[in-house]
């Protein structure tokens, strides 16, 4: 079990830190949430770890066929509900430096929708994506 901890700093701010590696990083809540938006706030922090998941998975992937997928992006946009206050919707693009007719496609395709933090995901959280075949 990999363990983390969390520092509440005051004034709305965290400061997390990766157990096995050192790694720090930082929240704020967001502007519209009574913070100033100095960093990620936890939400938008669960959108990137997603996004950084669907990555690894694609990654994990094309290392086992010998592809290259340097330059990769994955861009999120995160909608939020109001009541419950919660992740409402999570737009994602996909841009890979790979040709649409690549017949990695699918198996590229399924490791997004099957990477861990895609199934994680609460099913009411929406998930449209859009790929970018850029090759």
């Amino acid at each position: 079990m990999v363990k983390c901890n969390m520092t509440y700093q005051g004034g709305l701010h965290c400061q997390l830190q990766h157990g096995p590696s050192g790694a720090t990083i930082y929240t704020d809540a967001p502007v519209d949430n009574h913070g100033k938006g100095e960093s990620f706030s936890p939400t938008d922090l669960m959108c990137s770890a997603m996004a950084a998941c669907m990555a690894t998975i694609m990654g994990i992937y094309a290392d086992k066929e010998g592809l290259n997928l340097n330059g990769t992006t994955i861009e999120v946009g995160k909608e939020m509900s109001a009541n419950p206050r919660r992740i409402a919707r999570i737009e994602t693009v996909i841009s890979l430096p790979l040709p649409a007719n690549t017949p990695h496609k699918a198996a590229l395709e399924q490791c997004v929708l099957g990477s861990p933090a895609m199934l994680s995901l609460h099913p009411d959280i929406e998930v449209p994506i859009t790929w970018n075949w850029l090759g």
